[in-house]
């Protein structure tokens, strides 16, 4: 299934929210550190992280590392500066969507890293700045999720 991979998140219930997605999708979570909070037990209930043993959610030190250990076929850069608009795309169950973080998106150090034709947009207002994390990931993977005829887990 899919590999959603958030880059330094910041705000747990909005890990919170993409962990309830992924237990209900079947997508896998990947987390690159550091993170803006801790995953133990108490902090996960109440920041509503109490999902994380319904789902697949795993840490990695480093953006590296992770790609080092977990080869996608196809590996998708969400941004708002990106160039593909997200429905364009035909998803694929390995492909590998990658968010930055609520505060300030992916680094230029990551972005470089990607030709302009993997990274994907969700079209906003005109005057909007961004999108909030969990939404923004909720609307890319059941686009996904949908093209798959919902693959079941």
């Amino acid at each position: 299934m899919f590999n959603v991979v958030l880059y330094q998140p910041q705000i747990p219930p909005n890990t919170g929210n993409i962990i309830r997605l992924c237990a209900n999708t079947g997508a896998k979570l990947h987390l690159i550190e550091p993170l803006g909070f801790s995953l133990d037990e108490k902090s996960c209930r109440r920041a509503g992280l109490d999902y994380k043993d319904l789902a697949f959610v795993k840490k990695w030190a480093s953006l590296d590392d992770y790609l080092d250990q977990c080869r996608s076929d196809r590996l998708w850069a969400v941004t708002k500066f990106g160039s593909v608009r997200y429905d364009k795309v035909i998803f694929s169950p390995e492909d590998t969507l990658l968010f930055g973080a609520e505060t300030n998106g992916l680094p230029e150090s990551v972005h470089q890293n990607f030709d302009i034709s993997q990274k994907l947009f969700i079209p906003m207002g005109h005057e909007s700045r961004s999108m909030n994390l969990s939404n923004a990931v909720s609307v890319i993977v059941f686009e996904a999720w949908k093209q798959n005829n919902f693959l079941s887990h």
